[in-house]
Order: C-alpha cells, then sequence, then structure tokens
C-alpha cells in the first residue's frame, strides 16, 4: 500500500472521527478536524507534514508488506 492512500485513510478517518464524537459526545471534539484542517493548509505551504514525516520513520521507502 502506498504512503499517499495509508496518510488519506489516517487523516480521512480522524476528520470523521472528531466530527461524530462533537456532534455525539462533545462539541470540543470539532478541534480535531479543525486542527487537522490548519495542518493541511500548513503542509500546502511548507511541504512538511507530520503524518508524512511519521510514516517515513516506521516505513522507509515504499509501505509494502514485502509481496509483490
Amino acid at each position: 500500500m502506498s504512503k499517499r492512500k495509508i496518510h488519506d485513510g489516517i487523516v480521512g478517518a480522524l476528520v470523521t472521527l472528531g466530527v461524530l464524537l462533537g456532534f455525539y459526545l462533545n462539541p470540543l471534539w470539532l478541534l480535531l478536524p479543525g486542527i487537522i484542517g490548519v495542518a493541511l493548509l500548513q503542509s500546502a505551504f511548507t511541504g512538511f507534514c507530520p503524518v508524512y514525516y511519521t510514516l517515513d520513520k516506521f516505513c522507509p521507502g515504499d509501505c509494502n508488506s514485502g509481496n509483490a
């Protein structure tokens, strides 16, 4: 699986989780998707993304499990 797909899955899951928790539990959970949105904007200008940084640490190169 490519880093792009992993990144999109992580970010999508966190945004969805934050909205659901904000709707059903406490509106303060809406800060989670808000912070992710700010990080995405910052990443567009600086090129630094915390998710890609973490993926590079745990999975150098491509994130294939060794299966061709």
